[in-house]
């Protein structure tokens, strides 16, 4: 099981208004098959930072889905990232 996850980082002044942005690729995404959650979020300390997580069933589900990330806009507003991808092999409740 795949999970993405780490931050973009963006204008503190646009930040609020990229989070609503991600809407559409967060809809995609969770209807895309094996996602069973995705999210953005805005950071509650840094005024510059999205929080990115990303659940998905197989590796290939996840690659099926690349290549649906933000449009030019939205991308030219993302000043820098850091967003990885972890292999999970097993899962149990915190």
């Amino acid at each position: 099981m795949p999970i993405v996850a780490g931050h973009l980082l963006t204008d503190p002044a646009g930040r609020d208004a990229l989070v609503p942005e991600g809407t559409r690729a967060v809809a995609l995404a969770r209807s895309a098959p094996g996602c069973p959650d995705f999210a953005l979020t805005a950071n509650t300390l840094d005024p510059a930072r999205v929080n990115v997580v990303e659940r998905w069933a197989s590796e290939e589900e996840l690659l099926a889905f690349r290549g649906s990330g933000p449009d030019g806009n939205t991308a030219a507003r993302i000043l820098g990232a850091d967003v990885r991808r972890y292999a999970i092999s097993s899962v149990g409740y915190a």
